[in-house]
């Protein structure tokens, strides 16, 4: 069997945890930040981790992650 491709889109926004979950950054924090506050914008820096509804979905664009 060939290998499967990996979604190149999800590699860069995905990263597998030791727990076997996934982490992914915030939206909302690339432009018109002038408007947010200081305390939204320093709450969105911190990654977060994938609901769980969305896993399968993450593992089927990241097979061998």
């Amino acid at each position: 069997m060939p290998k499967i491709k990996s979604l190149r889109g999800a590699s860069k926004r995905f990263r597998r945890t030791a727990s076997g979950g996934y982490k992914r950054h915030q939206s909302h924090r690339s432009h018109i930040l002038t408007k947010k506050s200081t305390k939204r914008k320093r709450q969105l820096r911190a990654a977060t981790e994938v609901h769980a509804n969305d896993v399968k979905l993450v593992r089927q664009m990241l097979p061998y992650s």
